[in-house]
């Protein structure tokens, strides 16, 4: 090659070198901007997305602050999207859980007092009967729940589990107790959901019941059947109850899946890290609850073996003016410090506990009577 030939080759090379490097250059200042914009839009995102919450508000700077460090790609703490798994219990951390008790609890009231009580026993009724303010929902409740429902298909129960939330509650003004959602804690679903996070609900709460209760609330979209881990009754192919092993029988087109009145496990204490561990596989990173029932699944969260950066939210119900709670904020907030919980007030964090057509009624509770048939046997009796 001739030194002009030469000259020429190289002058190409130059330009299609500087040409390739302008290129680079552009690249990288284009994905750097595209990561400030993100970044950016994740910062406004916390801020606007909990909109109810005070800005005041220690447990709303610090989860902002946990879901920008974990979702940026810089930082040491960065969770990659498949392994952001937040878990919240569902009474009294995203829902009320004071009408004067559980929706579960009134709704099996209502199921043995006044809905079906042709399908109960009298047990069941006088069970229903007792429960009044302050009835720790355990687990002999939850028995008596599984024999109520006994015979109903999985179907059935979930769409009582629905006709029953469209009931108005006595202890709230113009709510239906599917209303009952938190919405600060419904933005904080919603937040972590636009953060790539799974969200999973760990409830008390029979399981067929939280998915009826979740499918027909604000999160939704965010929080599929699949994702919700309750409360267990045994379930079995219509017609073979009485069988002893599923192993005896096939499931054939056609057939029903129905409550056999047999109770399994209550979704509470150790059981929350256990059946975690179980369907979820992995530890999550994230928790929220509000009572001791939910410091077994805050424990699996914090625990030291967790190779990510975690967290975990305890809601204190302190406003006995938007809400019926009677719980002390100087008590439970440092005891809920000492375990490592960031503590919530219901009171002085939430700017808006319900829409502004809700509010707390007069009365929150009203004691069941027995129904015209049932007193006119009674006073036979008598």
């Amino acid at each position: 090659m001739d030194e002009t030939k030469q000259l020429k080759f190289w002058r190409i090379a130059a330009i299609i070198a500087i040409c390739v490097l302008i290129a680079v250059v552009i690249s990288y200042v284009m994905l750097v901007s595209v990561k400030k914009d993100t970044n950016d839009h994740k910062v406004t995102n916390g801020n606007e997305t909990l909109s109810s919450w005070s800005d005041e508000a220690k447990a709303k700077k610090e989860l902002i602050a946990y879901v920008e460090a974990v979702t940026d790609e810089g930082s040491a703490d960065y969770i990659p999207v498949e392994d952001r798994i937040a878990v919240f219990d569902m009474d009294g951390t995203l829902t009320c859980e004071t009408f004067y008790t559980y929706y579960d609890t009134m709704m099996f009231i209502d199921f043995c007092l006044k809905d079906h009580p042709e399908r109960v026993s009298e047990e069941l009724k006088d069970a229903a009967r007792e429960i009044e303010p302050g009835y720790t929902a355990g687990e002999e409740l939850a028995r008596n729940f599984a024999k109520a429902y006994a015979g109903m298909t999985v179907s059935e129960l979930y769409d009582y589990a629905v006709e029953f939330g469209q009931k108005q509650t006595e202890s709230f003004n113009n709510m239906r107790y599917i209303d009952g959602f938190y919405l600060p804690m419904t933005e904080v679903v919603k937040y972590l959901y636009d953060n790539d996070f799974t969200i999973y609900v760990v409830s008390g709460t029979e399981r067929t019941t939280t998915r009826a209760i979740v499918d027909n609330s604000p999160i939704s979209e965010y929080v599929s059947p699949e994702h919700v881990i309750g409360t267990e009754f045994e379930v079995k192919v219509k017609g073979h109850e009485g069988e002893a092993s599923n192993m005896d029988f096939k499931y054939v087109d056609g057939d029903e899946l129905v409550f056999t009145g047999g109770f399994i496990q209550k979704n509470l204490n150790a059981n929350k890290s256990i059946w975690i561990e179980r369907e979820i596989g992995r530890r999550p990173v994230l928790a929220f609850g509000n009572s001791g029932s939910d410091t077994s699944m805050m424990n699996y969260v914090l625990d030291m073996r967790n190779p990510y950066r975690t967290a975990a939210f305890m809601v204190v119900a302190d406003d006995d003016v938007r809400e019926w709670g009677t719980q002390n904020w100087e008590e439970k907030s440092s005891g809920y410090e000492e375990q490592g919980y960031v503590p919530i007030s219901m009171k002085n964090d939430f700017i808006k506990i319900y829409p502004d057509s809700i509010s707390r009624s007069d009365t929150q509770y009203t004691a069941p009577e027995a129904d015209e048939d049932e007193a006119s046997t009674l006073n036979s009796a008598a």
